[in-house]
């Protein structure tokens, strides 16, 4: 029994000493803040007027309307590739992807040797095709083969260009 009465006691004197005030030290460091100085908030710029604006382009081109750019008139001159024409086997290719590596001559007429980038091995002569831009062999020679080609400008018209295929030399 006195066992209990001591632990009764000693219970109670636990209670007691936590029973102090609650958030003590929240409280003090609030009352300590009231007392520090305070900063200084600039002050809101003043408002400005309002000035009205009066839009004048109305009758320029909208510049988010999608249109066609229009090539002068007269201009273009009528050159135009053959579409209809059957496509070689080189007009497969870019014209950068094909190496001249060779020449045979029969006859009077030169062929070129033309590899492609699968390893594929053409012979040409004046007259074929080959290149994605319409590129007409024009001429040949132990060393380049030349070619005109038809490309398209920015205005939609068809314009010739000369290109050269060079030979590649072996140890290359």
């Amino acid at each position: 029994m006195m066992r209990g009465v001591f632990l009764l006691v000693f219970a109670c004197l636990g209670l007691a000493s936590c029973g102090g005030e609650k958030y003590s030290e929240l409280k003090q460091f609030v009352k300590d803040a009231d007392n520090l100085p305070r900063g200084r908030v600039p002050p809101l710029p003043g408002i400005k007027p309002f000035e009205p604006f009066n839009y004048d382009a109305y009758d320029l081109l909208d510049p988010f309307k999608p249109r066609k750019i229009e090539p002068p008139k007269g201009a273009g001159g009528g050159l135009q590739p053959d579409l209809t024409r059957r496509k070689e086997p080189l007009e497969a290719y870019p014209l950068e992807n094909l190496h001249m590596v060779g020449t045979i001559q029969q006859g009077n007429v030169t062929y070129a040797l033309v590899k492609t980038p699968d390893n594929n091995l053409f012979r040409v002569k004046p007259g074929n095709y080959m290149g994605q831009n319409f590129g007409l062999i024009t001429d040949i020679d132990e060393s380049s083969v030349k070619l005109k080609e038809i490309v398209q400008d920015s205005t939609g018209d068809w314009t010739e260009r000369v290109s050269t295929l060079t030979l590649i030399e072996e140890g290359k």
